[in-house]
Order: structure tokens, then sequence, then C-alpha cells
């Protein structure tokens, strides 16, 4: 998606997304931190971002790539607006009927007739990066 002419580019973001840089052939990506830092335009470069809690509204997080030609001559800008949504799993913890967001039996969980919590087993692996 660079425009033609291309050879670097490099990132901003507000503060509430994290971006890394990973390149082909590297296991670990490399953290976007601040505004200045280039990096080359390889075939194979992927962007990744991610934000760790829910917006206070929509569209207000947003992540700028500025693409630069050789001599480090701006070419273009692209940029995507960001929406974080809080996603919450909510269980009767106490098996009183009533589904309760901050249950303190959320945490744990016991078995028998007194017991409390719930079981669930996500697959949080990366088979599909």
């Amino acid at each position: 998606a660079a425009p033609a002419g291309a050879v670097a580019f490099g990132v901003k973001h507000t503060e509430g997304v994290s971006v890394d840089v990973l390149f082909r052939g590297r296991s670990e990506p490399e953290a976007v931190s601040g505004a200045g830092a280039r990096w080359p335009l390889d075939e194979g470069t992927v962007l990744r971002f991610s934000m760790s809690r829910a917006s206070s509204e929509v569209n207000d997080n947003k992540v700028t790539v500025s693409f630069y030609a050789e001599g480090g001559k701006p070419i273009n800008q692209a940029g995507v607006f960001l929406t974080g949504v809080g996603i919450s799993l909510d269980v009767d913890a106490d098996q009183d009927g009533v589904v309760e967001k901050n249950n303190p039996n959320k945490a744990s969980w016991a078995w028998g007739p007194e017991g409390h919590g719930a079981i669930l087993l996500v697959s949080c692996d990366k088979e599909f990066p």
C-alpha cells in the first residue's frame, strides 16, 4: 500500500495505542515508542497495533504512517482511526441467579454444593498470526 518511490516509513500513534514493527526473518518485533524513527520499506514488513483499554469515544485513537523517498523527502501519509471496545465476561459466580460484574468469586472456583465460580477454557494461541 506504499506510494511509488517510497523507500522508508515512520509511524506516529496516540497514547492509547501500542505499535510494533515486525520484519521478515526476525522473531521479535520492534516497539514503536516515539516520533522520528524510520524503518526501511521492505517486503514482508508488518505493522501490528493494539489497544489495551477501551476508548472513551469513537475514533479517539489514531495510527499515522508517513512514507519517505530516497534522501528522506516525505511523499505521503496514511492513517487509521481506532476505537477500543471493552469486553467483559460476566457470570453468576456464586450461583444465586444474579450475574454480577464485580463478584469476588469470579476470580476463583470451588467445587461442591457451596462452590462458586465458573470454568472457562479459551484458546488464545496464535495459530494464524
